[in-house]
């Protein structure tokens, strides 16, 4: 069973997302290991793209912040890799993949092996061809992770057939960021992707208070959180550990008790 499944077999998992280097690698991880200690359940780290085409506002910001800040995809391995027996909850590589190319896949996930990363989430693979980087996902160990989204229609039952890990369902349309209101009827959605296969579903884009939390986690498997947790860091930058984990510690709260 790997690290991701067993994120799921407890109750509802929280999944907070961070932008690695910002405000620094070594905030960065503190947050790890706290968010771990916190309750989080899976934590993406994201690697820090000049054009990341699924971000809003908050986290384009965070990742030029970090580019800024001399951040690249070997010092965040290296920073991985110095924690990784330290963190129990799972760890997924959230990007683009550009980076990845850029990178070398093979020697990418070959990294990701090494450093404990148990999934990579790639938004701008669309499922169809996923096979320019799932051969390497499977040969390292790594899971990847599929997308399904309000405009997936008839696609999600294909994308659910095939997908590994969990399947990160996109509640609202749009980049990235916090919304009052999310209107996207999410149990349609997670049903036809449960009518297919038997894997755990979590909500990402727009959740932001433990309110939000509570009402998604009533149809999904986990709550993925990433614009609140980054303005957070960009509001007290190299003091934002404890806030984050007060944070983390409240959604996973909301969510304990569905």
């Amino acid at each position: 069973m790997s690290k991701i499944t067993d994120a799921f077999k407890n109750g509802k998992a929280f999944i907070p997302f961070i932008t690695a280097g910002d405000p620094s690698l070594d905030v960065t991880e503190q947050l790890i290991l706290e968010m771990d200690k916190s309750g989080a359940d899976i934590i993406e780290v994201g690697i820090p793209f000049s054009d990341p085409v699924a971000e809003g506002i908050v986290i384009q910001e965070a990742d030029l912040r970090a580019l800024s800040a001399g951040t690249t995809t070997d010092k965040i391995f290296n920073m991985l890799k110095n924690i990784k027996d330290k963190v129990n909850c799972a760890l997924a590589i959230m990007t683009y993949i550009n980076p990845i190319y850029a990178y070398g896949s093979e020697k990418f996930l070959s990294n990701c092996n090494e450093c404990g990363v148990s999934a990579v989430i790639v938004p701008d693979i669309p499922f169809e061809e996923k096979e320019v980087l799932k051969p390497a996902c499977d040969k390292y160990g790594v899971e990847f992770v599929s997308f399904v989204a309000p405009t997936s229609h008839d696609r999600i039952k294909m994308i659910a057939k095939g997908a590994h890990g969990f399947v990160y369902c996109v509640s609202s349309l749009g980049v990235t960021g916090v919304r009052e209101e999310i209107r996207t009827d999410i149990s349609e959605m997670i049903d036809l992707v449960k009518s297919v296969k038997d894997i755990p579903c979590a909500i990402g884009f727009g959740i932001s208070t433990p309110e939000q939390a509570q009402e998604m986690a009533r149809y999904a498997d986990g709550i993925i959180v990433g614009s609140a947790i980054v303005k957070i860091c960009a509001k007290y930058g190299k003091d934002c550990v404890p806030h984050v984990a007060e944070y983390v510690k409240s959604m996973k709260d909301a969510i304990s008790s569905m």
